[in-house]
């Protein structure tokens, strides 16, 4: 027995200086410590195609223009009645932006507004014994706005013809308005000047018609606006009006449409 073992450990002395390899792997030699392998693995970098719709380096031109005039004779709505006069507004605002890098773009916004109404009548009913009348109402009103706005786009899918924008704002304006009431010595007048500030959110959609015109709709959802207004009063009465107004809501009303050009 004690030879047996003598005979396996001179086999053993022998094949320790050779090195056994089996599947690219270095077996460990008899009697000493099994050498630790490491394997490099390759970086897993997954395969994800990104639509650029807005590429670095483009400019963006555009305007929106909106107009709208009403004429009423003796026209009747709740509480109002005999309503007689002419109303129209306009307003028109260029726009200028570049693209700082994939889908965002810089720029900045200018509009102008006038507003004019013509009232020959309209009395206010409440009930039988609160009514009042409004006649000679004359009140034409300007204002100018300087917006800035950032603008991230994306694409409906993979399409490049097709995508949504969020707007980030920011405008700053002021105007000034009169107002007449009656005729001879119940003539009565007012004007005003104005500040305003608004800070917002305006998602839109936005339709390529070709490689470089498009035509876009946004709506105004969240926002904070401040408003003041001085007012003087036939030549003797001063006023000052402060409003502050925040929506978080659907704006129907501020809805607007335009054309733009992407060079």
């Amino acid at each position: 027995m004690n030879k047996r073992l003598r005979f396996i450990s001179i086999i053993a002395l022998l094949l320790a200086p050779a090195a056994l390899s089996a599947g690219g792997r270095e077996l460990p030699v008899v009697g000493e410590e099994a050498p630790v392998i490491v394997e490099e693995l390759e970086e897993y970098e997954p395969d994800i195609q990104q639509v650029v719709f807005i590429p670095k380096g483009q400019w963006l031109t555009g305007v929106s223009i909106s107009y709208d005039q009403s004429t009423q004779n003796r026209y009747q709505f709740l509480v109002l009645e005999g309503l007689s006069g002419d109303t129209y507004s306009f307003k028109v605002s260029p726009m200028l932006g570049y693209a700082v890098r994939d889908d965002m773009v810089l720029g900045l916004k200018f509009a102008y507004q006038r507003s004019l109404t013509k009232l020959e009548n309209a009395d206010v009913v409440l009930d039988t014994e609160n009514n009042f009348n409004i006649d000679h109402l004359y009140s034409l009103a300007h204002n100018y706005y300087a917006t800035a706005f950032m603008r991230n786009y994306f694409s409906i899918g993979r399409s490049k013809r097709f995508g949504f924008f969020n707007e980030l704002q920011m405008m700053l304006g002021g105007g000034q308005s009169k107002m007449t009431t009656g005729v001879g010595d119940s003539l009565s007048g007012a004007y005003e000047t104005n500040f305003k500030l608004d800070v917002g959110l305006a998602p839109g959609l936005v339709m390529f018609l070709s490689d470089y015109s498009a035509i876009e709709v946004n709506v105004g959802v969240l926002g904070f606006s401040y408003t003041h207004t001085k007012t003087l009063k036939d030549q003797i009465y001063e006023a000052h009006r402060r409003s502050k107004f925040a929506n978080f809501k659907i704006n129907l009303f501020s809805i607007t449409f335009g054309a733009a050009f992407y060079i």
